[in-house]
C-alpha cells in the first residue's frame, strides 16, 4: 500500500500547513459544549458512542482470561437492556492478538492490536517491524502504532513519515491508525503537522494518545485534528479516520465529542467506521445514562462490569 502523497509532495505540503488560531478555536468548542441532547435523540447518541468504543487493555499483568472476559463484555455490553450494538472493537497487545480472535470468533467486533513499541516507541525500527507483523500474522484487523515522537519533536519530519509508510506498508489489508500521544507534544500547531504528516504517509486513522499521558483527548487536540481531516477531505475527496483516546470517562464529554464531528466533518463520519472511542471506562457511563433514559432511573454502577 502506498502513502497518500509522496515524500516530495509531503514536504511542500507540511510547510504549507497554517498555524492554528486557538482563540477562534475555543469559541468553537464552547458554542459546542452549550449544546445538549434530550429524548431520542439522546438515546441514538448514546448507542453510536457504544458502538464507536474500542474496549482496551494494555497493561503488564494482561492475561489470556482478562483479555477474554473483555472479548465476553465487547459482545454483551447489557444484556438485560433491549437494542445496544457491540462495541467496535477490542485493542491488546500483539501478544494477545489470537486469544482476542479466538474468543471474538462469528462476529463483526474487530481486534486492534498496538504497535511500534507502544506505548514510548522508544526502540529500533526492526522491533517496531517484528511487533507489528506478530500482530497481523495472527489476525489483527487493525494496527495502532505509536509516531517516534523524540524524532518529531527534533524536527526530524522526514523520519516519522518514513516509519508511518513503512509500517503501513507491513499492515497488508490492516487498517493503520496512529497513535501521536498529543500530550507529549508542545502546541496545537504541532498537532496540526503531526495530524497533516500521518495522513499523507497513509494512516487510515489518526489518534490522540496511547491512554498512558495526561493531557489527552483534550477538545482543542480533537479539533484540531479534525480539522486536519477536513482539509485533507476537501483537497482530495479521501476520507480519514478519527480516534480520540484517554480522558473521556463521560457520557456528556462522549455526546459533545460527536457533536463535534458532525460540525466539522459532518455525518458520513458519524459511524465506527470512521469514528472511534479508546476510552473503556466510558462503556459503563453510557450504559448508565442509556438505562436512565429508559426508565427515569439510576441504576448502581454494581449492574455493570468493574472494567
Amino acid at each position: 500500500m502506498q502513502p497518500n502523497t509522496s515524500l516530495t509532495d509531503f514536504s511542500v505540503l507540511l510547510n504549507s500547513v497554517a498555524p492554528v488560531d486557538q482563540i477562534g478555536s475555543l469559541e468553537r468548542i464552547a458554542k459546542i459544549q452549550t449544546r445538549s441532547l434530550k429524548g431520542p435523540a439522546k438515546l441514538q447518541g448514546l448507542r453510536m458512542a457504544l458502538s464507536m468504543i474500542d474496549l482496551t487493555t494494555l497493561e503488564g499483568k494482561d492475561t489470556p482470561g482478562k483479555v477474554r472476559q473483555m472479548c465476553y463484555k465487547a459482545q454483551h455490553l447489557h444484556d438485560q437492556a433491549d437494542g445496544l450494538p457491540t462495541v467496535a472493537a477490542v485493542c491488546v497487545f500483539p501478544t494477545m492478538v489470537g486469544v482476542a480472535k479466538a474468543a471474538l470468533a462469528h462476529t463483526a467486533i474487530k481486534v486492534a492490536a498496538v504497535s511500534t513499541a507502544f506505548p514510548a516507541g522508544q526502540a529500533p525500527f526492526e522491533v517496531k517491524k517484528l511487533d507489528t507483523l506478530h500482530a497481523v500474522e495472527h489476525g489483527a484487523d487493525e494496527i495502532d502504532m505509536v509516531i517516534s515522537r523524540g524524532r518529531f519533536l527534533a524536527g526530524d519530519y522526514n523520519f516519522v513519515f518514513d516509519e508511518i509508510a513503512a509500517i503501513k506498508e507491513l499492515c497488508g489489508s490492516a487498517r493503520l491508525k496512529v497513535i501521536f500521544e498529543t500530550g507529549e507534544l508542545d502546541s496545537l500547531d504541532q498537532v496540526k503537522r503531526v495530524s497533516t504528516l500521518a495522513i499523507a504517509a497513509g494512516a487510515d486513522f489518526i489518534k490522540t494518545s496511547t491512554g498512558k499521558i495526561q493531557p489527552a483527548a483534550t477538545f482543542p487536540v480533537v479539533l484540531t485534528m479534525l480539522t486536519a481531516i477536513k482539509d485533507h477531505y476537501d483537497k482530495t475527496g479521501q476520507m480519514i479516520g478519527m480516534k480520540p483516546a484517554g480522558g473521556i470517562s463521560s457520557a456528556k464529554i462522549a455526546l459533545q465529542h460527536l457533536l463535534l464531528v458532525k460540525e466539522v466533518l459532518g455525518e458520513a463520519w458519524l459511524n465506527n467506521e470512521w469514528y472511534r472511542f479508546g476510552a473503556s471506562s466510558l462503556a459503563n457511563d453510557l450504559l448508565m445514562q442509556y438505562q436512565k433514559q429508559l426508565t427515569g432511573k439510576y441504576q448502581s454502577a454494581s449492574y455493570f462490569s468493574i472494567d
